[in-house]
């Protein structure tokens, strides 16, 4: 029978949901390598950055149910001739789970299928790119209206059903998303359309407990380098002479173009493996910037592409979970930086500290997540406030530091940051 070519996407998009665990999936496990783009076209099932492993059961369920799950509470068993509950046999108790998790099945791909039928041919080409590419390639937006999906009893928006189906299964809530800068829904709270590309999105950390606390005062001669002055780039600067590798002309960027010289930049970024700055700063104009080291679609900073003589075999490893890297993008709010990778990045800034304390605030960020490493109110209420004077050690008040896959500081064996293999410098511009 003839099917159209919309009908062979729509199935695409439907094999290539994430496959939950059985207690639901929490979104945090890494990512499952990247398969063969041919198994996946005949049927195979990926699982996206963040999403948890596939379970060895067949059934694929939706978080919207997790509480009729076999997991979550159930209706009590029915009385026997004896008037004794009587559940059954574990046999029988095993069909009707199974049983149930096939209609929430059935139900959850026939609202699916409702809802990706509504795209154009062009909408749904580039949703597929975007999902198989986990984000690689992340398209354009797509556009739907903004019309509540009705499942299992409950109403969803359609960018959290994608975005449940397609990344983070135990998504509960469309506030914890946020549209990357570059989407049509960034900063459209309530307008006529949404946005339903996963990948146009990410995901808003959540609060931490404080880590034990830690003092900035150390005699260990590592963190000495850090000791800046009251210039911004004066960590850069003055370790740039012992770097090899800072000539420029290395790798072609947008950075130093004739239209980019005439604007204003809002930040500048170093890369460092240990104590070592490998490349020249790359200056940033544009309102975000990719930081990645292989990335198959877009231009920005390429780690990949920054030669350095006699690596360390940590470094190596590091450098190959950078992947997509980060996307740090300057917003009306503050600098916000969003984890493509698939791997954790960790960061650390003046505003993510607690004022007045000396503990050292090192954020966990997972892959597919996005946090505020810069907040410019916060920024001013702390230099102008007479408290801040960290005689006893650096403080950079424009400064954010990124480590890739590892993390450093009191909960880690690395206590500084010049320990990480792999880590950005972000040295932001008072231009705002």
């Amino acid at each position: 029978m003839f099917r159209s070519k919309r009908s062979g996407l729509v199935r695409r998009l439907w094999r290539s949901r994430v496959i939950p665990d059985r207690d639901g999936g929490d979104g945090s496990a890494a990512a499952a390598p990247r398969g063969d783009p041919m198994a996946e076209r005949r049927g195979a099932r990926l699982r996206a950055p963040g999403s948890a492993p596939e379970s060895d059961g067949r059934t694929v369920t939706c978080c919207l149910f997790s509480e009729r799950e076999p997991g979550g509470p159930q209706p009590p068993p029915a009385a026997g001739p004896d008037g004794a509950a009587d559940g059954g046999s574990p046999e029988r108790r095993g069909r009707e789970a199974r049983a149930r998790l096939l209609l929430l099945e059935q139900e959850l791909k026939a609202v699916t299928y409702s809802l990706l039928k509504r795209l154009k041919e062009r909408s749904l080409d580039s949703l597929l790119e975007a999902v198989e590419s986990r984000g690689g390639m992340p398209g354009g937006c797509v556009l739907v209206a903004r019309t509540e999906v009705r499942l299992g009893g409950l109403a969803a928006p359609p960018h959290l059903l994608l975005g449940k189906l397609f990344r983070w299964p135990d998504l509960q809530h469309p506030a914890e998303l946020k549209p990357l800068c570059e989407c049509q829904s960034f900063g459209v709270a309530d307008g006529p359309t949404v946005c339903c590309n996963p990948y146009h999105f990410s995901r808003l950390c959540g609060p931490e407990s404080p880590p034990p606390p830690y003092s900035r005062l150390s005699p260990n001669d590592e963190q000495k380098p850090l000791d800046l002055s009251d210039s911004t780039l004066s960590y850069t600067e003055t370790e740039a002479t012992n770097s090899p590798n800072v000539t420029p002309g290395d790798f072609s960027d947008a950075s130093t173009s004739p239209d980019a010289v005439k604007r204003s930049h809002w930040c500048n970024v170093a890369y460092w493996e240990h104590r070592t700055r490998v490349g020249r700063l790359y200056t940033v104009y544009e309102q975000s910037v990719s930081i990645f080291y292989d990335l198959p679609q877009g231009n920005g900073f390429c780690l990949g592409q920054l030669n350095l003589d006699n690596r360390s075999e940590t470094v190596r490893r590091t450098r190959s979970k950078i992947g997509y890297g980060i996307l740090l993008s300057k917003e009306p709010d503050g600098v916000w930086a969003y984890n493509r990778s698939e791997h954790p990045i960790f960061v650390n800034s003046p505003t993510l500290d607690i004022p007045n304390c000396r503990t050292l605030i090192v954020r966990k960020v997972m892959p597919g997540y996005s946090i505020k490493v810069f907040d410019y109110e916060k920024s001013c209420l702390l230099q102008h406030a007479a408290e801040l004077d960290y005689a006893d050690g650096p403080y950079d008040p424009n400064s954010v530091r990124i480590s890739f896959a590892k993390g450093w500081g009191p909960c880690y064996s690395r206590q500084f940051i010049t320990s990480c293999p792999c880590w950005l410098e972000i040295l932001l511009s008072n231009n705002r």
